[in-house]
């Protein structure tokens, strides 16, 4: 059987909150701006029931009626996540055209082959490009072209295909996991905890160096085994007679440069202003749109071929855009409901009983065990983290710290769920059989959550916020 895809699993979740809304007691928290105030929760008595005995009013009637209920309520969702959703739409229309200009690919192209003969030097740098990309603007889709290239060199080296997939999804998850600006993950979920947009960046940008590391020294570790000792391959019995061939035009040409020059200037541009003015999606929607226009100037792109790009790299977000529509509906379910503040005392109440530390830690599985069923970073944020938010509150946990959580627990699972489709198909294109990737891969990830549990312990410890 077919594991479901996200969206069957998100619908599933609409109608479960849906049914909840049935048997749950309404209640609510006193808050203080967005922060739940401790200790503050109580029941809301329902309003009286009128003498009328109509059919909506019985058992069977409710809950027949859970089905339109929810189909009413995902256009209410898609008009609450509008922001965010048009947001996507637009950083993936100029991510298409920066595409276009060759840029990117040809900055890819040149690091493999500046650092091909260096295996050292080729898993550190490129495992660190991708991580940066993931890290600022939630590349990864884009790196699919790379693995039958980085295979075609693992091989010249005599190392192996799972080494070319360790450097490109290594650096993915590990981008993910510790992303300091990524606008589909680390700001939607900061936004739905109030937060300052790319503020607590400074530990983030710690975790990265320290989890690449740990990632390179990983991947290393298996490929001078099997430089010592070809027999020791988890893929040795594949056939990897067929070549790859490598991209055409991936000259690094000096209006290449520029484009890319002007795409860090425009992160710091934005970096500079949620600190300065507080700028959030708007402005950074406008930034993004001033770096496609002059990416398209600089990369002498026709308008109309602009335009082309803009639009099929805006109609590549449009599966993310319709999860965070959906996503956000099981929280407008429970909030119009008014149970959403039930289901964090719920989950609170043990939670309090084993410490701040340990409630971090729990949310970390949590996090963790949603991205299984979740793959997508965006859905995943607008299904957990108004809940996570509150419940940091009442744990003693800062809610930056319930972002971390959050966004360790999506980026560093992404590298081995079966059910995220950009990791299946990139092992795919490695010819890896996917049991293969995972005996190479848990061990990293054992390693990976130390490090996330060490994190989270000392967020707590410092109030991290």
């Amino acid at each position: 059987m077919r594991f479901p895809d996200s969206l069957v699993l998100i619908l599933a979740m609409i109608l479960i909150a849906q049914l909840a809304t049935l048997v749950l007691p309404a209640g609510e928290y006193e808050r203080e701006g967005r922060s739940v105030v401790p200790g503050t929760y109580a029941r809301i008595e329902p309003p009286a029931e009128e003498e009328s005995e109509g059919f909506l009013e019985t058992p069977v009637g409710r809950a027949l009626w859970v089905v339109p209920a929810t189909l009413l309520a995902i256009p209410k969702g898609m008009e609450k996540g509008a922001d965010i959703i048009f947001f996507v739409f637009l950083i993936g229309g100029v991510i298409g055209v920066i595409r276009k200009t060759g840029a990117i690919d040809a900055l890819l192209a040149s690091a493999i082959g500046r650092l091909g003969k260096r295996p050292t030097l080729l898993v550190l740098g490129m495992t660190t490009l991708f991580a940066l990309g993931s890290s600022t603007i939630g590349m990864a889709e884009e790196y699919m072209p790379f693995i039958p290239i980085l295979v075609t060199m693992c091989l010249a080296l005599r190392m192996d295909a799972i080494v070319a997939m360790g450097i490109v999804y290594v650096g993915a998850g590990v981008g993910y996991g510790c992303a300091a600006l990524n606008p589909f993950t680390v700001l939607i979920a900061q936004n739905i905890a109030g937060l300052t947009p790319a503020s607590g960046q400074w530990l983030r940008w710690i975790l990265l160096v320290i989890c690449i590391t740990v990632g390179v020294m990983h991947i290393m570790r298996y490929a001078r085994r099997i430089q010592a000792e070809p027999s020791l391959s988890l893929v040795g019995d594949v056939d990897y007679s067929e070549g790859f061939e490598m991209p055409e035009d991936t000259h690094l040409t000096g209006r290449r440069i520029a484009v890319l020059v002007i795409f860090v200037a425009i992160i710091g541009v934005f970096v500079w202003g949620t600190h300065r003015y507080g700028w959030y999606l708007t402005e950074l929607a406008a930034l993004f749109l001033a770096l496609g226009i002059v990416g398209a100037v600089l990369g002498r792109l026709s308008p109309n071929t602009t335009a082309r790009e803009f639009c099929l790299g805006a109609a590549g977000m449009t599966t993310t855009a319709l999860l965070i529509g959906f996503a956000r509906t099981i929280e407008v379910v429970l909030t119009d409901a008014k149970v959403i503040d039930t289901v964090i005392h719920g989950i609170a109440q043990p939670l309090e009983q084993i410490g701040s530390g340990g409630s971090a830690i729990g949310m970390l599985g949590v996090q963790s065990i949603c991205n299984f069923l979740i793959p997508s970073g965006s859905g995943q944020a607008y299904v957990t983290m108004p809940i996570m938010a509150p419940l940091a509150d009442l744990t003693g946990v800062t809610r930056q710290t319930s972002v971390l959580a959050y966004q360790m627990g999506d980026g560093f699972m992404n590298m081995i769920v079966p059910t995220n489709a950009l990791l299946m198909g990139m092992l795919g294109l490695g010819k890896i059989p996917y049991q293969r990737w995972a005996a190479f891969i848990v061990p990293l990830l054992l390693k990976l959550y130390l490090v996330a549990i060490a994190a989270l312990f000392i967020a707590v410890s410092i109030g991290y916020a």
